[in-house]
């Protein structure tokens, strides 16, 4: 039987190994590193599981937001790094809508959700508007099984039926300095507990309202072994009675509802925000009680995404304190009217985003900041995650998107900007705005930056700037660019190499500063002190444009 059990978990290792390879290429790679591998990653399976979690399981992990509003950008960071996990262990993504809460539904948050994905390129496997083998995905088209589950708890003795009222919770609480309901307390309050069986008969025949409570029993370990927090040790005293179910709206809470899902869903790695640890000592006693131990996901607690000072949970405020955005797409209220910017309308790539969002609480271990998503899911490790909150340095995000602009090539770029040009009144050929692009893009952190920094390049300055007239349009200004107007009249070749000797050499000639020339010529055909150089200006001006241009000035400036 030894011998058995050795070989399958020599067995175990070989697939975990053909499995590794796979996803790398087919690299090749020790059996050694395999075990190693999977002996870092599942140090708390007991032997005898080995092979079950190997060689049966394959990886499923899910995103289940609530239909409440727009999706915040830490739940993109929660979804991204479900994607990458999955990816990255051949596994699958699902994404599951949690409206369990009835009250907080609001009408279109749903389809914004699944908007926003398909913007960022985050893909799902199966779940809501996906299809799939484990539906429906909607909680509130759960309500069936979730009163089965709620049954064989009530059965089985590890939940209970309470017909405390409201008021009466409240009173309890004004008698009871924190007041807690659980095994101290249960014993004093009205439920199947403390109430005969025909009591409680009477009272669900008569359709008094109700909730159904998990039973906690004390002095018992909880051990939560979280992938970046190790083993975390609660003691079951401190946690109440959680609600599991309330006939009101005939739906469970999401306690209930999420383990039950997860379990039906085959889901094997629950990967969510820290502001979840607490609930799950409660998520693995209800394991325990269904009997599904064995099959119980392995957890994974996010760190925060904080404010950008650091303290405390980053906000729509902070936002629109600070002037970023907080969600990935403009928001309407429907209630309310209230727009909220989003990334993609603030101008951002979404490749940009996704990088920087991947970079909030986990660290590659190298100096590599720009990840394409191919990248990220071959670097991800999520034991690598920080255990503290993040800071949101949304000036870090306005570089990675202009990182982005570089990166992309200027014909992407200009099928962006060409748009905003013809917007402009102006009708320019794609190849000319493209020339304008390869000269300005690393100036720009946004597209919609472009036309106030270069619209010059389409539309002749009728002003010049008062500040840089003063300082760079000297006395003898008028006289060295009537000379240099006669100069470019000569040139037959007016590219960038057939002007740029021949001024050269007459400025050289004349004696002048080229600072003098370069400066008051800038002004004359932009308008203002700034621009790229200034015989790429001409050249795509062409001479009788910048002659007029330079015309225009010395009449103006004198």
């Amino acid at each position: 039987m030894a011998d058995l059990n050795a070989a399958l978990y020599d067995g175990a290792y070989v697939f975990l190994l053909r499995k590794y390879e796979k996803n790398q290429s087919k690299q090749k790679k020790s059996i050694n590193f395999a075990k190693n591998n999977f002996k870092r990653n599942h140090s708390d399976v007991p032997q005898k599981h080995l092979f079950f979690y190997m060689s049966e399981r394959k990886v499923r992990v899910r995103f289940a937001p609530s239909p409440t509003g727009p999706l915040h950008i830490g739940g993109v960071r929660t979804a991204l790094y479900n994607y990458l996990f999955a990816r990255q262990h051949g596994g699958e993504l699902v994404f599951r809508i949690e409206d369990t809460d009835s009250h907080r539904f609001v009408q279109g948050a749903e389809d914004y959700i699944i908007e926003s994905f398909k913007w960022l390129g985050i893909k799902f496997d199966e779940g809501v508007s996906f299809g799939g083998d484990h539906g429906p995905y909607r909680q509130s088209e759960r309500r069936k099984i979730y009163k089965k589950y709620v049954k064989q708890l009530l059965d089985d003795g590890k939940a209970y039926i309470a017909f405390d009222t409201p008021e009466e919770l409240e009173k309890k609480r004004e008698e009871v300095k924190n007041f807690q309901y659980d095994a101290h307390t249960r014993m004093s309050m009205r439920n199947s507990l403390t109430l005969s069986k025909e009591e409680v008969a009477q009272l669900l025949d008569s359709d008094a309202q109700y909730t159904v409570r998990f039973k906690v029993e004390p002095g018992e370990e909880i051990h939560v072994n979280d992938l970046i927090r190790g083993d975390v040790c609660v003691k079951s005293d401190i946690l109440d009675d959680k609600v599991l179910y309330k006939s009101a709206d005939e739906l469970p809470t999401y306690h209930l509802a999420n383990i039950v899902d997860d379990h039906l869903m085959e889901i094997t790695h629950v990967i969510r925000g820290e502001e979840w640890l607490p609930s799950a000592p409660l998520h693995v006693l209800l394991y325990k009680a269904f009997g599904w131990e064995d099959t119980m996901p392995r957890f994974a607690h996010l760190p925060l995404l904080l404010k950008p000072e650091g303290k405390g949970k980053l906000s729509k405020r902070d936002g629109d304190r600070l002037g970023f955005p907080v969600f990935p797409l403009e928001w309407h209220d429907p209630k309310t009217g209230e727009v909220s910017s989003g990334y993609r309308e603030s101008g951002y790539f979404p490749e940009a985003v996704v990088n920087f969002l991947a970079l909030l609480g986990w660290n590659p271990g190298t100096d590599q900041e720009l990840f394409s998503l191919d990248e990220l899911v071959k670097a991800f490790d999520i034991t690598k995650c920080s255990k503290s909150g993040a800071k949101f340095d949304y000036q870090k995000g306005i570089w990675f998107n202009h990182e982005y602009i570089l990166r992309k090539s200027d014909d992407e770029i200009a099928t962006l900007f060409a748009p905003i040009v013809a917007n402009n009144g102006i009708d320019e050929s794609f190849d000319r705005v493209r020339q304008v692009v390869r000269m300005m893009k690393d100036r720009v952190n946004f597209v919609k930056e472009l036309w106030p920094l270069c619209s010059f390049f389409f539309i002749a300055p009728t002003a010049y700037d008062e500040k840089t007239a003063k300082k760079r349009w000297k006395d003898f200004s008028a006289q060295q660019m009537t000379e240099l107007v006669d100069v470019l009249k000569g040139i037959g070749d007016f590219s960038v190499e057939g002007q740029e000797p021949v001024v050269e050499k007459w400025i050289a000639d004349k004696g002048y500063k080229m600072g003098d020339v370069m400066n008051a010529w800038r002004l004359a055909l932009v308008g203002i002190g700034k621009g790229p150089g200034m015989f790429d200006i001409s050249a795509f001006l062409g001479k009788e444009e910048t002659i007029k241009r330079m015309e225009k000035a010395i009449e103006v400036l004198g």
